[in-house]
């Protein structure tokens, strides 16, 4: 039988599946020599590498092959040597190379970015193909590329016809009977491997690369696709829900102010006593800014001049730290300052409208709340996030979609106002000055506005209009440097602006330039620069302490003195009972860092705990008081029960609600 499945009619089902294994090996093999230098493989882990690898690499070979599997069982014998067989045979062989080739391909680019195997990111691409189809166009010589794929896949066909494994295939004669052991015998392992082989039981190191060096790129892409939502309480360590929300209720009590109800919640009146200042805030946040990008953290390539001469005259933040490592949860951060839960962020969820956002709270103080992006909106679901929170949205969106609720408030950047654009959009000097456009026009109303602008310049593929820096485009350094100038550019305008002097201006981070390396999380990857101008009263000054991109709004709320009603998880960092802490996660892996403990949630109930090496960037397992421990479940599990129930929601209105003149006359407080 064996004898008859490699070199009879199944020669050419079996051949790829060889084949298949073979170039994953050689695939495999590229990606760890391209990461040895990043890491300490042991012989043991080298070994773990190939062979929990070659067992994923069969898994999707059985994958690649079955459809052809289920027509070679029923192939009637005298048709074996047909011109329509062969044609069948040629184009499937044609198909899986095509796909088995782009794939490493594919692969390699998303390593160069990631360092990581395909996940959740590779499937949330697949849904924006214009934007990440023209990126790659730009970033990477295509036409090049696909020639080589032409190339190798019809160099193979070559070779598989000199082997003689057609001739062998079309002429074979294998009875039914034989037939269907032999495919029952593939159908089995097809079905059966993925339903006792879980992408995650690759993770069984330390050492995030060897852990994504043993997968395999379609399996986990698939993975990903299946796992993109994740539920908390079905994965994750739990706590009995009043007790979580008895500790983290506790944790979030404010010290001069009151929750709203007794029931599982955390909305609450925060009192902020003084004079209220009612500044107009416009949020910059910058599309994969480092913290390391800046001379001020020891970067001594000059990228930052811009950046580092802010951080010397404004208020510093200088140990924040990202939530994620997408703008997509950058955003979801700083709109609704919770922890980042497992699966997709909040933004890119159904039923995250009218949620209790910044720019919900700046709106009931009386303000215009804008979300300005120089690419199209429609990308990651912001434009519906943003549009169905109140937001008025001026994006480069290529139409308008007539569905769309927040359609009367989205503004089109126009062709006349574009001096430069790539696949992921406008230059940030075109995004700022549409930026002071739209303030000026705001202005002019006599309400103060609040600005979320977001960035694209650095982005791959990291290119900008030239003459403006002494850097040529096409590298993240330049990308960099383009940025902070753009940035300088825009105060140096808005400063002569009659607006400017009653004006907050926030510069953070998204997130990181680059999130691998050798811990599944490690924090320094996650280290981002933050720095508030103008901010009344406050003059220069540097807060050291650890925080988080959660923190941000609730710390100015403060500064201005403002009261309102709040579901955040964000804490004034100001406050003298302030104890230092971070969320960050990826869509996976949970972490919460108090100081120098550190405690990573993951699936499957798992719970690991650390004390992280500042200095070394290291992580030490350690045994953790459970106050920690409970205290990192109760904020991941109580922030997703918050979000699925709907209590991260806007208050719904009462008849009989008053503005409170005890609270500074401009929130209203609903009556319970």
């Amino acid at each position: 039988m064996f004898k008859s499945f490699f070199r009879g009619r199944y020669s050419i089902l079996s051949v790829i599946i060889v084949f298949f294994i073979s170039i994953s090996f050689l695939l495999r093999t590229g990606l760890l020599l391209n990461s040895l230098s990043k890491t300490g493989f042991t012989f043991w882990g080298i070994l773990h590498i190939y062979l929990r690898g070659v067992i994923y690499d069969f898994a999707v070979s059985l994958f690649l092959t079955a459809l052809y599997n289920v027509y070679l069982l029923f192939l009637p014998s005298k048709w074996g040597n047909t011109l329509v067989n062969r044609l069948i045979s040629y184009l499937y062989l044609f198909i899986i190379l095509s796909i088995s080739f782009f794939s490493f391909f594919a692969e390699i680019t998303f390593w160069q970015e990631f360092e990581s195997r395909f996940n959740f990111i590779a499937v949330d691409y697949l849904v924006y193909t214009y934007e990440v189809i023209h990126n790659i166009n730009e970033s990477y010589p295509l036409p090049l590329l696909l020639t080589a794929q032409f190339t190798l896949v019809l160099a193979a066909i070559v070779l598989f016809r000199k082997t003689g494994i057609f001739k062998q295939a079309f002429h074979s004669d294998l009875s039914f009977k034989r037939r269907i052991l032999a495919s029952g015998s593939l159908f089995i392992l097809t079905f059966a491997l993925p339903l006792f082989l879980s992408n995650s039981d690759a993770e069984t190191s330390d050492n995030r690369y060897e852990n994504e060096l043993a997968k395999a790129g379609i399996y986990s892409f698939f993975a990903a696709f299946k796992n993109n939502e994740l539920s908390y309480t079905d994965f994750y360590a739990l706590l009995p829900k009043p007790s979580a929300y008895k500790i983290i209720r506790d944790d979030l009590k404010p010290e001069d102010g009151y929750f709203l109800s007794d029931d599982y919640s955390i909305k609450r009146v925060i009192h902020n006593s003084g004079p209220v200042f009612k500044p107009n805030v416009i949020m910059i946040t910058i599309e994969s800014m480092s913290a390391d990008f800046m001379e001020h953290f020891g970067n001594g390539r000059h990228l930052t001049p811009v950046l580092d001469s802010l951080a010397e005259n404004g208020m510093l933040f200088s140990n924040m730290y990202a939530t994620g490592t997408r703008t997509v949860r950058g955003m979801e951060a700083l709109s609704l300052s919770v922890p980042p839960t497992p699966g997709s962020s909040i933004v890119r969820r159904q039923g995250n409208e009218k949620l209790n956002t910044t720019g919900h709270i700046f709106e009931e103080a009386g303000y215009v709340s804008n979300f300005y992006y120089g690419g199209d909106g429609y990308f990651d679901n912001m434009n519906q996030y943003f549009g169905s929170n109140g937001y008025t949205i001026t994006d480069r969106g290529r139409n308008v979609k007539l569905g769309d609720n927040y359609r009367t408030r989205r503004t089109r950047i126009r062709d006349s106002e574009v001096h430069f654009e790539n696949a992921w959009g406008i230059c940030d000097e075109d995004l700022f000055n549409a930026v002071i456009q739209g303030s000026d026009a705001d202005s002019k109303k006599g309400k103060p506005f609040y600005d979320f602008v977001m960035t694209t310049s650095n982005h791959r593929p990291f290119t900008f209009p030239l003459g403006k820096i002494q850097m040529q485009p096409g590298t993240r350094d330049a990308a960099v440097r383009y940025t902070d100038y753009a940035i300088g550019s825009f105060l140096k305008k808005i400063e002569k602006k009659p607006w400017y002097k009653n004006t907050v201006i926030i510069i953070v981070a998204d997130h990181c330039a680059s999130s691998a390396g050798k811990n599944e999380i490690d924090i320094s990857k996650y280290h981002i620069p933050c720095i508030m101008l103008n901010v009344p009263g406050v003059n220069q000054q540097v807060f050291n302490k650890i925080c988080s991109q959660i923190d941000i709004y609730p710390t100015l709320f403060s500064l201005l003195h403002w009261t309102y009603e709040s579901s955040f998880y964000g804490k004034n960092v100001l406050d003298s009972r302030y104890v230092p802490r971070a969320f960050m996660g990826t869509y996976q892996k949970l972490s919460y860092l108090r100081q120098d403990s550190l405690v990573i949630l993951s699936p499957r109930q798992k719970v690991e705990t650390y004390l992280y090496d500042r200095q070394n960037d290291g992580q030490k397992p350690h045994i953790l008081p459970k106050s920690l421990t409970d205290m990192a479940i109760a904020s991941y599990q109580s922030a997703y029960d918050l979000f699925k129930s709907g209590k991260l929601h806007q208050s719904i209105q009462c008849k009989n609600c008053r503005p409170d003149a005890a609270k500074n006359n401009f929130i209203l407080y609903k009556e319970e």
